[in-house]
């Protein structure tokens, strides 16, 4: 039995646009055994995955926060211990990154990522035992997979498939809902407030009631402003990624931002429409089985016509 580790630690998007290529990876390898090393806050998503046999957390963010505190250095040294545990026989690095390949360099085993003309970063490059030439204007996914079967010894083809099971992890609920994931990660990726007020007027006539999920105290904020201008509308608990991939999963549809719970719908196959203002859906757009729309594009806003029509398309 061989065994495969994977590195890709962050951000949510990443991880799940890494899911395909593990999904392949156990198909051409059944009998091996898949090891995947992800930001802590991150791994409850990933041991959803059938094919993952170990999950290594890492948590380089909250480390860098408390860089001087013993505490630190005692969890870095345990990471190390816990990377070093067992040899593996390939080691694949698909985030493309210095700190992401020094933490290959300290696994053992043969060491795979993107060549110097391929990476995000190119010294992260240096790291590696075993090169790989991948098209840079490929869509995430497909760079993943593809780095993976070079890697392994196949190639990629067939559908995308992300290993999770929309049936299986639903929130059992008797009533219908829709998500509105209106925060992202950076301002520019953001539609306006006042469209997300103005869409769900719109979508009150169809009788659904709808979530506004949050992750930080200024998306609560965002979400309790929203829900308090409609009458069909519910601000959740902050819950763990496990949880939240439950909520997704029992959706009726899904609209949001360029954000990495949008991928999430898309893993599931939930319909869903995708609003992007700052960002080419072409390179890190949601992908997956399920019905899906987009809506805009870089340096293009959607109106709120565009994002609700494309939405009746779907349904």
């Amino acid at each position: 039995m061989s065994d495969i580790l994977f590195i890709k630690t962050s951000s949510l998007g990443d991880v799940i646009h890494h899911m395909p290529a593990l999904t392949e990876a156990r198909r051409h390898r059944p009998g091996a055994r898949f090891s995947w090393l992800v930001e802590e806050a991150f791994a409850p998503l990933v041991q959803l995955h059938p094919a993952v046999s170990e999950v290594i957390p890492v948590a380089t963010r909250r480390w860098r926060r408390k860089a001087l505190d013993p505490s630190t250095w005692r969890e870095m040294a345990s990471f190390r211990r816990a990377v070093r545990e067992r040899s593996y026989d390939d080691v694949i690095d698909s985030q493309g990154l210095v700190r992401s390949a020094l933490m290959a360099r300290m696994a053992l085993g043969r060491r795979h990522g993107y060549d110097a003309n391929s990476i995000r970063e190119r010294a992260a490059s240096w790291f590696y035992d075993v090169q790989h030439a991948v098209a840079l204007d490929l869509h995430a996914i497909a760079r993943n997979r593809m780095l993976t079967g070079l890697a392994l010894g196949y190639t990629p083809a067939g559908p995308i498939d992300f290993g999770l099971c929309r049936d299986a992890l639903a929130a059992r609920t008797s009533e219908s809902y829709g998500i509105l994931f209106h925060a992202t990660a950076r301002p520019e990726k953001e539609w306006p407030e006042a469209s997300w007020v103005a869409l769900g007027h719109v979508l009150a006539a169809r009788g659904t009631s709808l979530m506004l999920p949050w992750g930080t105290q200024a998306e609560h904020a965002r979400s309790g402003r929203i829900a308090a201008a409609l009458t069909n509308a519910q601000v959740p608990e902050r819950q763990q990624l496990n949880r939240m991939a439950r909520l997704v999963a029992g959706a009726s549809f899904v609209i949001g931002a360029d954000t990495g719970l949008l991928h999430l719908a898309a893993a599931f196959g939930v319909p869903l429409v995708a609003i992007f203002v700052g960002s080419e859906p072409s390179l890190t757009g949601p992908m997956g089985q399920g019905p899906i729309a987009v809506v805009g594009g870089k340096r293009k806003l959607p109106s709120v016509g565009d994002v609700a029509a494309a939405l009746e398309r779907l349904l």
